[in-house]
């Protein structure tokens, strides 16, 4: 049985403005109806494989948990990270948790944020490493080149090594990302590999190896996981022991050092979609090189890539050639598809200046469902809410805004101070200044209301909970 171990932190600030801090890309529906999220926890599912272990932050933690009800799967594990320190200690949290009951456990690390078109053939890559893994290896997946990439690092392969083979090979090293010419030298080698990220290995193996290249993370982790607590379903990882475990990837702080590694080809498609020029060529241009989405419209462009993420907005690109451009409600990127590696400079530069867009989205997810402010003034706010069914927001008051609530789709539980109602469309109630409230969806579709909040402050911290579903503070 394998255990697929499924990483969800990361803000990929580099396909912004459509990912941000607050809804990372792997949440998002980027290449199909389903999240990368989704894909990822599906491909990895079915015979041989066990529910998967999620590695995420606080804020995604129902996140993860609604997208993984939407396709039908469960977690076995959900560990919450108190704060983002790569991928070494969470993926030692993770080994650490499975070795608990089972040392032997295989675990399959696998970011959640890539495209594997071809499932078959990476479920057969997979079992063909299976063995090599059981034998206390530290098996990682090695991409096939089809291009001199810049964006990716490099995984050499040892002399005699088969970079065409079907069954694990032996790994000379790990090489950084190259400049231009020295990707075109690789590549014409045929010696070396994209590094995937993925890896197979037992957890006993891993564990292993973080005692004898990185002890003091052990001891970290170990804490962090010894002092956790429970909370809804979710492992949350004591936030003092685990701010002591080095910020370092798994490469730096295991791979480089470790002497029992090999590598397994895989060539079947595969990005890990880092930037928009990833999307465009995931996206299958048409025959002038473009990818339009379903609001955007292309004429006389090629090469181009135009996404409208917004309903009722619409993208035109005239005469562009090889432009990346992105529309959303509150934020538009427009890029030469050859600087697509600079986004994440310009959401550095957002961030220095003070701008909310830099990290966060219009629509604000929540356990309960989602809101977006339509409207902001000086002393109002107009928002749409979008409850799920059978789902509650907290009881709760403000100290500086009162609130109206107009239903419009569905029908809503409203609880002011003493007096409980249902309202269903077109119906209002007024929520006075320091009143005591709950809003619940008691029906089977989601329920979806205006609210207009006017006071002296509207911020979201002007909220005071006496109870949580979410058990949330």
């Amino acid at each position: 049985m394998i255990h697929p171990i499924l990483l969800c932190g990361g803000s990929g600030t580099r396909l912004w403005p459509l990912s941000r801090k607050s809804y990372p890309k792997q949440f998002a529906k980027l290449m199909s109806e389903e999240s990368l999220f989704q894909a990822s926890a599906r491909r990895l599912s079915g015979d041989g494989f066990a529910a998967p272990v999620i590695v995420t932050g606080d804020p995604f933690r129902f996140i993860v948990t609604e997208q993984l009800a939407q396709v039908e799967l469960a977690a076995q594990g959900i560990l919450i990270e108190p704060e983002g320190r790569n991928t070494a200690p969470a993926i030692l949290a993770s080994a650490l948790w499975l070795a608990k009951t089972d040392p032997e456990a295989l675990m399959l690390v696998a970011p959640s944020d890539h495209v594997i078109p071809d499932t078959a053939a990476f479920i057969a890559t997979i079992q063909a490493a299976v063995p090599r893994a059981q034998a206390g290896d530290l098996v990682t997946f090695g991409i096939t080149p089809t291009r001199p990439e810049t964006g990716y690092g490099y995984l050499e392969l040892a002399e005699g090594s088969n970079a065409g083979a079907t069954s694990p090979q032996a790994l000379a090293r790990f090489v950084e990302k190259p400049d231009a010419v020295r990707a075109s030298e690789m590549l014409e080698s045929g010696s070396f590999l994209w590094n995937a990220g993925i890896f197979l290995f037992t957890a006993q193996a891993i564990v292993a190896a973080f005692e004898t290249h990185a002890p003091e993370m052990v001891e970290a982790v170990h804490a962090a996981l010894s002092a956790a607590t429970a909370d809804l379903g979710f492992t949350r990882l004591d936030p003092v022991a685990w701010g002591k475990a080095c910020n370092i990837s798994i490469d730096y702080a295991i791979m480089e050092k470790a002497d029992n590694l090999s590598v397994i080809p895989f060539g079947g498609g595969w990005s890990d979609l880092g930037g928009w020029d990833a999307v465009w060529l995931e996206s299958q241009p048409d025959e002038h090189g473009n990818v339009c989405s379903e609001n955007a419209t292309s004429i006389d462009c090629s090469d181009t890539l135009l996404r409208s993420e917004t309903d009722g907005v619409q993208l035109v690109g005239i005469g562009l050639e090889n432009i990346i451009a992105i529309a959303m409600g509150d934020a538009v990127l427009v890029a030469d598809k050859s600087q697509a590696q600079r986004v994440k400079e310009a959401v550095d530069a957002l961030k220095t200046q003070g701008v909310v867009q830099a990290v966060q989205l219009p629509k604000d997810y929540r356990p309960w469902g989602w809101y977006e402010s339509l409207v902001v003034g000086g002393r109002f706010q107009v928002k749409r809410i979008v409850v799920n069914p059978g789902a509650a927001l907290s009881l709760q008051s403000h100290h500086h805004r009162s609130e109206h609530w107009i239903v419009v789709e569905g029908t809503a539980k409203v609880t002011v101070d003493d007096a409980v109602q249902l309202l269903s469309e077109n119906q209002s109630v007024y929520i006075p200044l320091g009143a005591i409230h709950r809003m619940e969806n008691p029906g089977k579709v989601p329920m979806v209301l205006i609210e207009v909040q006017t006071g002296s402050y509207l911020g979201e911290d002007d909220i005071i909970r006496y109870q949580d579903v979410y058990a949330r503070n």
